[in-house]
């Protein structure tokens, strides 16, 4: 395992990559760089990128009654990006969402995306740490993160931090990369090389995630396996393959180049079952 990234490593690398995923990733037209999901029910590549959002929405449907149940529930988005997954659950629910990313680059894009839907006065984005929320931040009814929780570089604060943050009753749910317990001596490098390119500090097995949850006052109510339903092996995937071949890890590329590094080797690892894409979800005793 790599050795962990500071949290100012984790800005810089979605300040210096957003743009591009936005612009060039597959995701980008629907305001998503999570990947997409072709899971049941899914009939367009709109679907598949809102596959998780989804997820999500009947998360919502099976929510405990809060004390206050007379008012839309709030929601945060813990790693939001540039909040279109908040945008699209708001504009499908009556609720009130918050947003928050380490990157300033992402919260000014989020805060022009919320804008520009018309739903400022329901949804913000801001600027804060995950594992230290901003006191601007309410009590939340759910709180989700997808692909955010492997660039926490302590999980356990992470759940201490929900705990603090769900009201009881509450629901947390994650959606994100998690070890499986094999033991192939040819997946430790290839793992090493997609969290050194991809800026992952934690990488726990469902079954840690589950204990760590349960430590902090959560309850595990199911995890679903999502990586048969990824996109592995495209032409486009193939294609960057070949380069990362040709270009090496070359100090000189390696900040440039880290992402498509980190994603060529994920590629491998979710191929040769060495990680899985899995949605977990817990419930606030």
């Amino acid at each position: 395992m790599t050795d962990r990234f500071a949290t100012d490593e984790v800005r810089r690398y979605y300040d210096r990559h957003t743009d591009a995923f936005v612009a060039y990733g597959q995701g980008g037209a629907f305001g998503a760089i999570h990947r997409a999901v072709w899971g049941p029910g899914t009939r367009s590549r709109s679907d598949a990128f809102r596959y998780v959002e989804n997820q999500i929405v009947d998360c919502l449907h099976r929510l405990d009654p809060g004390p206050d149940d007379t008012s839309p529930p709030h929601i945060v988005d813990l790693g939001c990006g540039i909040g279109s997954s908040l945008c699209y659950l708001a504009e499908r629910l009556p609720l009130r969402g918050t947003g928050v990313t380490l990157s300033p680059v992402q919260a000014r894009r989020g805060t022009r995306i919320i804008c520009d839907a018309g739903l400022s006065d329901r949804v913000r984005c801001v600027e804060g740490d995950y594992l230290q929320l901003p006191d601007t931040v309410e009590t939340a009814d759910l709180a989700y993160a997808i692909e955010s929780f492997v660039h926490g570089p302590d999980p356990q604060r992470f759940f201490a931090q929900c705990a603090q943050l769900i009201r009881p009753g509450g629901l947390l749910v994650l959606c994100d990369d998690f070890r499986r317990r094999v033991g192939d001596r040819r997946a430790e490098p290839v793992i090493d090389r997609f969290c050194r390119g991809w800026h992952v500090n934690t990488l726990l097995t469902p079954d840690e995630l589950a204990v760590m949850a349960e430590n902090q006052g959560f309850d595990h109510e199911g995890t679903t396996d999502l990586t048969r339903y990824l996109e592995l092996g495209r032409p486009r995937d193939r294609a960057i393959d070949l380069l990362v071949t040709l270009v090496g890890w070359i100090p000189a590329c390696a900040r440039r180049l880290d992402h498509l590094v980190g994603g060529s080797a994920l590629q491998a690892c979710l191929k040769n079952g060495w990680i899985g894409y899995d949605l977990a979800s817990f419930r606030r005793r």
